[in-house]
């Protein structure tokens, strides 16, 4: 057992938090907490490590287990380089390491009783040295680093210049190394890529001690949880399994619930119904039957009524514009930082109506794209042209378009300034901001919160195409699936970088992943990805290599696979050649009813008109014209009709 908690409490100014709850970790556990944004997730970590003492109830660490926990936000103040400092988790087994280098030269001449107490004492430090693993320590620190995303290039990088989300890797990376026997994580996948996280999942799920992680990524928690404590109302409750194992509890345990108050309400009703009928008979027996009946509806424990899931964001995204069909052709694009070429002449085209994920690794030069897209940063060459009136919203990883002095409401007031104030506090409301909330400055607000601020903005303009940095960072989960909702909705289109793989697999219609200065597209969500992409991306590196040869027509066995994922390529090419003829097959259709029925609309208007009405002649013929308007309308419905079905 590493952790026994029992009847846990804790309240912030008399706001209770968490309210006698219990559960125990045992070794080898690998346990989730899960709730919504405030339920107090974060504040049981803190409980657990000693940060914070609970108000009533007991937590019992067992004797000799060691505990690490890496809060969500990191101020590593050091003078080290990265390496430098993620090598301070193993300084014992250098110093072990410097005692064996040093006794060995001392033994050189040393004899006797001495000699024999080094040897002694060489003999149980190469033991020690070796049972930890010792001689693969270097190679252990370069394989977690290389794993949370850095390049050999950064381990020389001074941790002084870091930003905030590579300091958290940092201080991830270190606690990794130390092994302690339980490790306590807080939103560590934050700032990590996707191939980062995947690196996470695997060390964690093979990892010989107990985890307790806080985490809203929904794949992430699939991989290796096999416990989730979740945190409701403050009453926590622990499920056995995976987060899907759970949401499924979780589900029929609600429905349950529901169940039971609605058939006892039922009953109430009926009995109330049964009292009042009696009464009305107004007759001694009838009457004490009522009474009899009324006590004993008395004495029934009422079910209270299960909590609705109504403690996340809700809102809608609407164009006010339709644009074109054509909303956004990048040609021939680069964008170099000095050395680092981040893409090349790359070459993509986004229509009306998709959701388009941009994924990659940290520093690949995504949210870049974003901001030259925006006309925030300068291409080095190439071109982005926007269609026909498109309007962009831009949803900003960091909310620099965010003004700190401002209060909420005067941040929505001041973009919007046409607004009053009730839909201004509505709109606030959507995303949690209620009564005073709503006079808090943007500087106080949390990372969250931000994130919330600049989604409501967001929703508020007049835009159709929406580019989105990161828009889930901060989100529990229950936030998240109401903007996946929002976002599936959408009649608009939508750009998004994201590392949520569950985000990009419900949302995404197609996607370009940035490698090795390249945008490889995937016509289909995060599954067809995967199942894609080794392939694709081979074939796609293969023809953009400098004098890359050409496909024989029969491959050798070498060139097999290769050969599959050009084919594949191909066949991704023509089907997007396909949906966008049959895009185009559809407007020309909806423009045809359209005019079909503004004409129809203006012969009735002529029907209506007493020289129309009273020319046979003309007459007949504008009714014989009606018929072969209906007619040609049916032929064109079914056209669409089958069109869209296909």
């Amino acid at each position: 057992m590493i952790f026994s908690c029992s009847n846990l409490s804790k309240s912030f100014s008399a706001v209770p938090i968490l309210n006698g709850g219990s559960f125990r970790v045992d070794d080898k556990d690998k346990t989730a907490i899960v709730g919504i944004n405030g339920a107090g997730k974060s504040t049981l970590l803190k409980l657990l490590v000693g940060e914070l003492t609970p108000d009533s109830g007991e937590i019992v660490l067992s004797r000799g287990k060691t505990i690490g926990y890496l809060a969500q936000h990191q101020d590593l103040a050091s003078d080290r380089t990265i390496y430098q400092e993620i090598r301070t988790a193993k300084e014992p087994l250098f110093e072990m390491e410097r005692q064996i280098r040093q006794l060995e030269q001392e033994m050189k001449s040393a004899s006797g009783t001495a000699l024999a107490a080094m040897m002694e004492t060489y003999d149980r430090l190469n033991q020690d040295f070796e049972r930890q693993n010792g001689y693969a320590c270097e190679s252990e620190i370069v394989g977690v680093l290389k794993g949370l995303g850095f390049a050999e290039s950064e381990f020389d990088s001074p941790c002084a210049t870091l930003s905030g989300g590579q300091k958290t890797r940092v201080s991830l990376g270190k606690l990794l190394l130390t092994r302690p026997d339980c490790i306590l994580l807080d939103e560590p996948t934050n700032h990590l890529d996707i191939a980062s996280i995947a690196w996470l999942e695997g060390f964690l799920s093979s990892y010989p001690g107990a985890v307790i992680v806080v985490a809203h990524d929904r794949y992430f928690l699939d991989r290796f949880v096999d416990h989730v404590i979740e945190i409701e109302n403050t009453h926590l409750s622990v499920f056995t399994g995976n987060y899907t194992a759970y949401a499924a509890k979780k589900k029929l345990l609600r429905d349950a619930a529901m169940k039971q108050y609605l058939n006892q309400q039922q009953e109430i009703k009926h009995q109330e119904e049964v009292i009042a009928r009696l009464k009305s008979f107004n007759r001694e027996k009838s009457i004490k039957r009522a009474e009899s009946r009324e006590k004993m509806l008395g004495k029934m424990e009422r079910v209270e009524r299960p909590q609705e899931l109504n403690d996340s964001m809700s809102f809608t995204l609407e164009p006010h514009v339709v644009s074109g069909n054509d909303v956004l052709t990048i040609e021939n694009l680069s964008k170099s930082f000095g050395e680092n070429v981040l893409f090349t002449h790359a070459n993509f085209e986004i229509h009306r109506g998709e959701r388009v994920a941009i994924i990659g690794n940290n520093g690949t030069g995504k949210t870049t794209l974003l901001k030259i897209i925006n006309g925030l940063l300068d291409a080095d060459e190439g071109a982005c042209t926007l269609g026909a009136k498109v309007a962009i919203g831009y949803y900003d990883q960091e909310q620099q378009l965010l003004t700190e002095e401002n209060t909420l409401f005067e941040e929505i007031q001041n973009a919007y300034p046409y607004l009053n104030n009730t839909k201004i506090r509505s709109t606030l409301a959507a995303f949690l901001f209620t009564g005073d909330d709503v006079f808090k400055k943007v500087s106080a607000l949390s990372g969250g919160e931000r994130g919330r601020l600049s989604l409501a903005k967001l929703i508020l303009s007049p835009c159709n195409f929406l580019i989105l940095d990161e828009p889930t960072n901060h989100l529990d989960m229950v936030s998240k699936e109401i903007l996946e909702q929002a976002l599936n909705r959408y009649t608009g289109t939508v750009l998004y970088v994201s590392h949520d793989r569950y985000f990009v697999n419900q949302t995404a219609t197609r996607i370009l992943e940035l490698t090795d200065q390249i945008f490889v597209e995937y016509i289909g969500n995060y599954d067809y990805y995967l199942e894609k992409r080794e392939v694709l991306t081979a074939a796609a590196l293969r023809q953009t290599a400098p004098g890359a040869k050409k496909l024989s027509a029969v491959p050798s066995a070498a060139e097999e696979v290769t050969t599959a994922g050009a084919a594949d390529w191909k066949s991704q090419k023509e089907e997007q050649a396909r949906r966008r003829k049959r895009e185009n097959d559809i407007r020309k259709a909806e423009d045809a009813i359209a005019a079909l029925e503004e004409r129809e609309k203006e012969i009735d208007t002529l029907l209506e008109q007493e020289d129309i009405y009273t020319n046979v002649g003309k007459l007949m013929e504008l009714n014989k014209e009606k018929e072969a308007l209906q007619e040609e309308m049916t032929e064109w419905m079914e056209r669409w009709e089958a069109l869209s079905e296909e």
